[in-house]
């Protein structure tokens, strides 16, 4: 491609409103530009990164046996009712209506799509294990779009869906699919860790999520330096103590007046007493029903571990009226003694005695608390975030904390939807069982958006060479200089015809600017020619991400670059 023939708006000025420094290069680079809040059109050089990742993930996908399709993106409201999606799903899922009043939405993922087709078509055991897949637009109707491409509300996405007869067949299609993503990030030229992590609205008994490491990530994660564990901060497990310890002071309660002390660390600096020595009493409303969460001062809640273990759809912390209504207190004096609650408890409450709480009375709280003595605990339960400081829950190994951004999903969804949607096959005895589904997806623009995050200086995007949307850009200092013209165009003859993509800024601009874009927009290999180099018969090789260069002879070009780009970008 010729540059005086792309469509390429450079800019060199930071977008006011793009937050991150992908959202910010993209715009730069002329990769994409913003229609409206969360939803962008992609420009020629960004469109050829999105085909790049397309083209790895189709690769990966029918390699491990899947079949790609194509579905519509427009679903009816009744699938979605028959999964029982269709209220729980929220506000992102955007409904609409035809001429005739009936009710659709735009897909933010095809579930219900998928096991409709599928539970039309198979009907024994001789058609399964099946693995389809496509890559479509999607849409979420996200309350507050952000970050470019990152969080944003149309979006292209690879969504693949399994079926199989039973739980083992589904395990097997499960590892062919995480085996999968691995192969197809380790191609994109990403540093990324697959984690143990939360299904959410999905469903399903069991997951990973795929993370680019990346300091700008929202995601947070964990990881153990032993071993191969790592979650996601929402599933990041706490082992359960090896044995309760004994809780066994003698001391009586005691009520201590303390006017306005509502905060653990208010509560800590009154009575003198340390984080660990208080505990917290958390109400929640669980499908409207109040709980009582406790969990030792100087930790944290985790609020998906608490929805999961109460098996709840919906989870919040407790009105102020509920609050009074439960424990007959204002906000911050909470305790579990006499409450009208549910009470589960964090593992780190274990054996605790003498503890501070919550009087259940305005500007009071009780010490020489006795779980076990003055209140019951229905249960002890992992409720808590993890922190540096805890061990591996696997090992107990050292626990590291890091950022990432999500970029791909396995679930494996178990019979969540075939069940409700009645998926079913006749096994080898002519009975009736329920299809076992799993559920993969790929963010495609996200990967895009992931790879700059990860790989760019301060001059620009300098992209894992699979992804890069030209591998070489060939670059006359002056096309004015008749040689050096003729020497790029023979450069760039003889490349493309060996059929590698190049560019030719054949433009009439200055060497400064022509060498600030190709940074800019990140090419891994730049080939400069200028007079001096040429009156001796070479040209320079640039490399993007090292900074290397190579002075060549016109002839060894081809070779040197084949080698580089074929070795980076093996299958």
């Amino acid at each position: 491609m010729r540059y005086s023939e792309l469509f390429l708006p450079t800019g060199r000025e930071v977008p006011s409103d793009a937050e991150l420094v992908s959202h910010q290069l993209m715009i730069r680079a002329g990769m994409m530009r913003k229609l409206t809040s969360g939803i962008y059109s992609y420009l020629p050089l960004g469109y050829r990164v999105i085909r790049k990742v397309e083209q790895i993930v189709r690769e990966e996908m029918n390699r491990a046996g899947a079949q790609e399709v194509f579905l519509p993106m427009v679903q009816p409201a009744e699938l979605w009712q028959e999964s029982g999606r269709w209220i729980h799903y929220g506000k992102e899922l955007l409904r609409l209506r035809d001429r005739h009043d009936r009710e659709y939405c735009l897909g933010p993922t095809h579930e219900e799509v998928i096991t409709d087709l599928v539970r039309n078509e198979i009907k024994t055991y001789r058609q399964l294990p099946r693995n389809l897949y496509q890559i479509q637009t999607k849409f979420r109707d996200e309350i507050r779009p952000r970050f470019g491409v990152m969080r944003c509300r149309e979006f292209g996405m690879k969504d693949a869906y399994s079926f199989d007869p039973d739980e083992a067949g589904a395990e097997v299609s499960y590892r062919k699919m995480f085996d999968a993503y691995n192969r197809i990030f380790t191609r994109c030229g990403l540093n990324f860790r697959p984690v143990e992590a939360d299904s959410g609205s999905i469903g399903g008994s069991y997951s990973h999520e795929f993370m680019v490491m990346a300091d700008s990530g929202e995601d947070a994660i964990c990881f153990c330096n032993a071993c191969q564990y790592a979650a996601n901060m929402e599933k990041a497990e706490l082992a359960k103590p090896e044995a309760e310890l004994p809780a066994g002071s003698a001391l009586l309660l005691e009520e201590v007046h303390t006017p306005g002390v509502r905060t653990i660390e208010e509560v800590c600096g009154y009575l003198h007493v340390r984080p660990e020595e208080v505990v917290k009493t958390l109400i929640f409303a669980a499908d409207g029903e109040p709980v009582a969460v406790l969990i030792r001062g100087d930790r944290e809640v985790n609020e998906v571990k608490v929805r999961n273990y109460l098996g709840c759809d919906a989870l919040e912390f407790a009105s102020d009226d509920m609050i009074f209504k439960v424990t007959r207190s204002p906000r911050g004096f909470a305790g579990a003694i006499g409450i009208k609650a549910r009470i589960i408890a964090d593992y780190s409450l274990m054996g605790a005695s003498a503890v501070v709480m919550g009087a259940n009375r305005e500007d009071y709280h009780l010490t020489h608390v006795n779980p076990g003595r003055d209140f019951k605990v229905e249960n002890y339960a992992d409720l808590c975030v993890i922190r540096r400081s805890d061990p591996c829950p696997r090992c107990g190994g050292k626990i590291s904390l890091a950022r990432g951004i999500e970029v791909g999903h396995v679930f494996k969804l178990g019979t969540k939807y075939s069940k409700a949607m009645k998926a079913l096959y006749l096994d080898r005895n002519g009975r009736e069982q329920t299809m076992v589904m799993g559920c993969y997806g790929i963010g495609i623009g996200r990967t895009v958006a992931a790879a700059i995050e990860q790989n760019h200086d301060a001059d620009g995007i300098v992209w894992p060479l699979p992804l890069a949307p030209y591998p070489v850009i060939i670059t006359p200092v002056n096309v004015n200089e008749k040689p050096l013209l003729e020497t790029a165009e023979k450069i760039y003859l003889f490349l493309v015809e060996k059929g590698m993509e190049v560019l030719l800024d054949d433009r009439d601009e200055r060497a400064g600017v022509k060498f600030k874009d190709a940074d800019l927009i990140g090419i891994p290999f730049r080939v400069t020619i200028g007079p001096q180099k040429l009156s001796e018969g070479k040209v320079e090789i640039r490399d993007r991400r090292s900074g290397e260069v190579k002075t060549l002879t016109v002839s060894e070009v081809e070779a040197f670059l084949m080698e580089r780009i074929s070795e980076k970008c093996e299958v």
